[in-house]
């Protein structure tokens, strides 16, 4: 499954909803509710969805900048270190 590509389906989701369902996922298998089939099948949706979200939150971070002040005291702007 880590090769697979995430299905288009999931790929436009936003990250709430792509979440929201995911966590709707985790309460089903924790419940241990359904057959072991669709329970496999939950989990694989379920991963594809958490890379997803991943994928969401590294580029949301890309596009974060952190406001500093130069040397001269000017407000600038430079990409937020978030390590």
């Amino acid at each position: 499954m880590p090769n697979e590509k995430i299905p288009a389906d999931i790929r436009k989701l936003s990250f709430e909803d792509a979440l929201q369902e995911l966590e709707e996922i985790v309460r089903q298998l924790e419940s241990g509710s359904g057959d072991l089939d669709k329970a496999i099948e939950a989990y694989g949706r379920g991963v594809h969805l958490k890379r997803h979200c991943e994928s969401r939150l590294k580029d949301a971070q890309a596009k974060i900048d952190k406001i500093v002040l130069d040397a001269d005291g000017d407000v600038d702007s430079e990409p937020l270190d978030a390590e």
